[in-house]
């Protein structure tokens, strides 16, 4: 049983990095509310990757893109995901201005943020899809490719622990400890970067493995 898949999307959402934003976007909730926007972004995360490994290579094939050159551009973003985890930053693009001062109204009026912005994009966005779908790529039977949806319920679950434990896990870590782990996963990330793009200029280049 193949675990890659499983340590690079733990790496890439890393829901202990989210959970600043969490608790942030979450003051002034009910408990009912609270856990509410957990059940949301926690199935929302798991729905995001499900459908990418499930549709992803379709998309491709519809646009006519290579999956050589997919490996290429998913390893950039993944590189470009770890340095901001090196730097103590959430892997995934942060969410711009509007859609910040968007999930602050809703806050306010106690709607639920729970899908913009706390999944998409803190939580799962570009580089989690490309990742999905290159490993989607190398799943050659049903089971592999159940393994990795299975490998998004995991992520799902994770999310959801990880913000149900959001005041205890912010006592005890402090930002410091939250922004070690990030980093830790950050350089696991850009080593699992550098693989994914070397896998892909080789398949584009056959001449990089001559000799």
């Amino acid at each position: 049983m193949d675990f890659k898949p499983l340590i690079t999307l733990l790496a890439i959402v890393n829901p202990l990095a989210c959970v600043p934003f969490f608790i942030h976007y979450t003051q002034g909730f009910s408990r009912a509310q609270r856990r509410r926007t957990v059940l949301v972004s926690s199935f929302s995360a798991f729905a995001v990757i499900a459908a990418s490994a499930l549709l992803g290579l379709q998309i491709l094939e519809f646009f006519s893109i290579s999956l050589a050159s997919f490996q290429v551009g998913g390893g950039m973003l993944l590189l470009t995901a770890a340095l901001s985890m090196l730097n103590a930053q959430p892997a995934e693009a942060k969410a711009n201005a509007e859609e910040v001062h968007s999930a602050e109204e809703k806050a306010a009026v106690g709607a639920s943020i729970a899908v913009v912005p706390l999944t998409i994009p803190l939580l799962t966005g570009p580089a989690t899809m490309s990742t999905v779908v290159i490993y989607a790529d190398k799943a050659k039977t049903l089971l592999q490719l159940g393994l990795l949806v299975g490998y998004g319920a995991v992520i799902g679950v994770a999310t959801a622990l990880c913000f149900s434990l959001a005041g205890p896990i912010a006592r005890v870590l402090g930002q410091t400890g939250i922004n070690v782990m990030t980093r830790l996963m950050g350089l696991i990330l850009a080593a699992l970067a550098v693989e994914v793009m070397s896998d892909g200029l080789h398949k584009l280049f056959p001449v990089l493995g001559a000799g």
